[in-house]
């Protein structure tokens, strides 16, 4: 177990792989470090160290002494001498050098991953809680590739170079994934660390079709969630966010440590993964594509005239009703706007104002008569007919 300290009021860190405690910090003398027995009960003081272990060892003139410990410990000052809390970070550092694709979405399902934090917390409008869980608690091992991940995964040195570019801050990679010791249900795999900065970057391109969510200083979301996240894990205070805004432009921002978002966030998914992905519960549906997708995966095939007492949903059914009269009325609205303004073109294909651009243009296209070579040439049709299998949903008020 490897670790990161950041916090200058550490006075020691104990190595169980070379049995030796090593003084730590600003080297300000005080009644705990002149102490001549270096006997640490962390199972009864919580302020003098990080892990549930005891280490006992004599201090030697060196400030080294010998003891027996499983774990890597940090001792550090109790708050009444530090005179604020400092904080202090352990992450255990796993090596991806020779994890070829396949291992390292296996270790992705070990925990949660930056790219999930936004899916649990509700605000990735691509993917959703049921479906990082269904990710977690499944066999399945589904590499996404898509023209969008590889251009992301292929740019992301440009990216960071660009970023060096723009700010003079050198980036380097890790080749490793963090787990979190205190949330090992926390894991981290970052794009790059800030040279001489307690930082990290992300690295992102986005469609031009998307430019409008990174204007005025913005950042998507699911993004920012996705910062935090990884802030949460390694302890960095910073986090750069930057990205090629495809054929637009280049931009950055910089998020800044949040005591009370991150302690939001890990309860966020500390509950997800206790409670959800621990007990196999699936979690609510949100309203989502993506959940549609889900709940479609684990229930595809209905047991044939299969019947039970529908219970609790008379209230929600209602509501649904209601919801369905509201869009049809603002369905018929708006195809009444978009008749008026078929009447106005009449025969023009393009209608321009000073805020809209409208287009009714001719569309041609081919459509297979299936009925028609069903019925006189069933062969053919009986080879190259496809059945596809899905289920549908029907309310009817009784």
């Amino acid at each position: 177990m490897l670790m990161e300290i950041t916090d200058r009021e550490v006075f020691g860190v104990y190595i169980e792989r070379s049995k030796t405690f090593w003084p730590y910090g600003n080297g300000k003398g005080n009644s705990i470090s002149r102490n001549k027995n270096w006997e640490i009960y962390a199972s009864q003081n919580k302020n003098f160290c990080t892990r549930q272990h005891i280490w006992k060892g004599k201090r030697n003139k060196n400030d080294r002494g010998m003891g027996i410990v499983e774990t890597v410990l940090v001792f550090h000052y109790p708050h009444y001498l530090c005179g604020e809390k400092r904080r202090h970070i352990m992450f255990e550092k796993i090596p991806l050098a020779g994890v070829d694709h396949t291992g390292w979405l296996h270790l992705r399902k070990t925990g949660i991953g930056g790219s999930d934090a936004g899916a649990i917390c509700g605000v990735n409008p691509y993917s959703s809680a049921m479906k990082v869980f269904k990710d977690k608690t499944s066999d399945e091992v589904e590499a996404q590739e898509n023209e969008a991940i590889r251009i992301g995964h292929d740019l992301e040195d440009y990216v960071a170079q660009r970023f060096t570019e723009a700010t003079g801050l050198k980036v380097r990679k890790s080749n490793y994934m963090y787990r979190s010791v205190e949330h090992p249900f926390m894991i981290a795999d970052v794009d790059r660390f800030v040279v001489g900065e307690d930082a990290g970057l992300e690295c992102k391109t986005a469609s031009a079709y998307n430019a409008d969510k990174w204007a005025d200083g913005n950042i998507p979301l699911h993004y920012i969630m996705q910062c935090y996240h990884y802030m949460a894990v390694t302890g960095k205070r910073t986090w750069y966010i930057a990205a090629v805004i495809l054929g637009r432009e280049f931009t950055y921002r910089k998020l800044e440590w949040d005591d009370a978002l991150v302690e939001r966030l890990i309860a966020i998914e500390d509950n997800f993964w206790n409670n959800h992905v621990i007990s196999g519960t699936i979690p609510p549906p949100d309203g989502s594509k993506a959940c549609d997708e889900v709940i479609q995966q684990y229930f595809h095939t209905a047991k044939k005239e299969s019947i039970i007492k529908l219970v609790g949903f008379d209230e929600k059914l209602r509501r649904r009703e209601e919801l369905l009269g509201f869009i049809s009325e603002l369905q018929e609205e708006q195809k009444q706007i978009e008749q008026e303004v078929k009447l106005f073109m009449q025969d023009n294909e393009y209608a321009n104002s000073e805020h809209f651009r409208v287009s009714w243009k001719n569309v041609d296209s081919t459509k297979l008569d299936t009925g028609r070579i069903k019925e006189e040439i069933p062969e053919i049709y009986a080879d190259y007919g496809k059945v596809s299998h899905c289920r549908k949903f029907v309310v009817k008020v009784a």
